[in-house]
């Protein structure tokens, strides 16, 4: 039996599912934003099972995308270029 919670808290969020098809692969991914992350979107890998928060910063970093969601640099690079035109830098700029 748990003594304790660290947190239980109910939050709204934006779900967007989303499948697309690049020169180097399919994807298909969730995209999960709340004010939980500090700004940034939970986005998960279904083809993988992979996931990662991730935000603006995040999306400079070379290779990290790649690396965090289970693809191969070129595929990996398409999901930079899909993300970079959906992740938001803060919860109230969501449509």
């Amino acid at each position: 039996m748990l003594d304790f919670f660290l947190y239980d808290e109910t939050e709204d969020n934006h779900s967007r599912y989303v499948g697309f098809v690049g020169d180097h692969g399919r994807y298909d991914l969730v995209i999960i934003q709340t004010g939980r992350f500090f700004g940034k979107a939970l986005v998960l890998n279904t083809q993988s099972n992979r996931f990662g928060i991730i935000g603006s910063d995040d999306l400079q970093e070379e290779g990290y995308i790649a690396h965090i969601l289970d693809l191969e640099p070129e595929q990996g690079d398409e999901v930079v270029e899909f993300l970079s035109d959906i992740i938001v830098t803060d919860f109230g700029d969501m449509e």
